[in-house]
């Protein structure tokens, strides 16, 4: 029952993940957004940083402890963290009443996808059923830092995005060390003050944002494709 018994490095990991995502908050209610979207990007690298120091030591946790870890620090820093930012970002525009069913929405779907995928984790383990709930982070934290962000345009992306993180629709995982790497580079990348990259403003968020709308609208879109093509007329 003592809790090192259950603690393992990967779980040290998933828990800078959740600290990220709870700094993220208090930066939000203090109104300090560029670092708030930074904060809740670095939660990003310790979520892909978990899994893959779990997986190199070799983890047997037959009792489920660490998934569980990384599911409740995920809804922090993915389901909490992005809500809390589009509230409080679209109050200051002006938006009321829609930002809050909406920031309610990425945290009740971030609940419900995270029980989905620790249900199901292993009788799909090539792919991800709907969006993977980082994408919360990724896409708002780059469009926010992109240097173009709309509080009416973030609210109408962020539904979608909910939508398709409990949809049906299977997204390709993208593992192994290159991935991860050249993932973490365009992060940190973002991550940089902007007087460093003052020669190529706001570049790295706005290719990690291009990035992530590509991979949530052309999965759906090749899906939908397939099954309109192996249910047509000429298939036999």
């Amino acid at each position: 029952m003592n809790i090192k018994s259950f603690t393992s490095i990967a779980d040290i990991v998933s828990i800078a993940n959740a600290s990220s995502g709870f700094l993220a908050i208090i930066m939000v209610t203090t109104g300090n957004f560029v670092l708030a979207a930074k904060l809740m990007l670095l939660a990003v690298i310790f979520d892909a940083l978990d899994g893959w120091v779990a997986r190199k030591l070799k983890r047997e946790d037959e009792f489920g402890f660490g998934k569980n870890v990384d599911s409740l620090s995920d809804i922090i820093s993915f389901g909490v963290a992005p809500g809390m930012f589009l509230y409080i970002l679209s109050q200051s525009s002006g938006i009321l009443y829609i930002n809050i069913i909406v920031a309610l929405l990425i945290v009740i779907c971030g609940i419900l996808r995270l029980s989905r995928f620790n249900v199901i984790t292993d009788s799909h383990d090539d792919k991800f059923v709907g969006l993977p709930i980082p994408s919360t982070a990724l896409i708002l934290s780059s469009f926010y830092l992109s240097g173009f962000f709309n509080a009416g345009l973030a609210l109408v992306i962020m539904t979608v995005v909910s939508l398709f993180m409990i949809s049906t629709v299977k997204y390709p995982k993208f593992r192994g060390i290159t991935t991860l790497a050249v993932g973490s580079i365009l992060i940190i990348a973002t991550l940089l003050p902007q007087n460093i990259l003052s020669y190529i403003t706001y570049f790295p968020a706005k290719l990690l944002f291009i990035i992530m709308l590509l991979y949530l609208l052309i999965v759906p879109v090749i899906d939908l494709y397939i099954k309109f093509f192996r249910s047509g007329p000429n298939v036999r």
